[in-house]
């Protein structure tokens, strides 16, 4: 599997995912990239992701929605602060209320950190996300998002394999 180590600490109020995979840094930015690579990776298996917009520079946006196993959907957004592909990009994460993506001020907002880095073997690539605050942090916590993005990670080593 290529995620290789998962924590979070609550008093610096982040969630660190790291992961190894078997393809350059330049294959595994264009997952992200590519509208139709993201669709493929961003949601976990059971909750499959479908981008609607996808502006991966500096104050561009991405909006998508995952769709669950019972036709459910949940809304998301990012709103992009930094790129400098094909090592890293930060982008504010944040729930949606409707398909108009409209920010849900009911559910955090996380500040997301992507480093990929060249390895004898391919790519490390490391996923920090920082929230508000503690509470907030605990609220995803329990919402599974360790889970969730794990096993949403997981599927980019088939997709670079392709």
């Amino acid at each position: 599997m290529p995620v290789t180590d998962t924590h979070h600490d609550l008093e610096s109020r982040t969630v660190t995912i790291e992961a190894e995979f078997a393809a350059p840094p330049e294959r595994v930015w264009q997952v992200y990239a590519d509208p139709r690579q993201l669709e493929r990776i961003w949601g976990p298996p059971t909750h499959p992701a479908t981008v609607v917009d996808h502006d991966l520079t500096p104050g561009g946006r991405v909006t998508y929605y995952m769709t669950g196993p019972e036709g459910e959907k949940y809304y998301g957004y990012w709103r992009v602060l930094e790129v400098d592909e094909p090592r890293s990009f930060s982008f504010e994460d944040g729930f949606a209320k409707d398909e108009q993506f409209a920010p849900n001020p009911d559910l955090p907002v996380s500040t997301t950190q992507t480093r990929l880095e060249a390895t004898e073997a391919g790519t490390r690539a490391t996923f920090v996300s920082t929230y508000d605050s503690a509470e907030a942090l605990q609220q995803v916590l329990d919402m599974g998002v360790m889970e969730g993005a794990s096993s949403a990670i997981n599927q980019i080593d088939a997709l670079v394999a392709a």
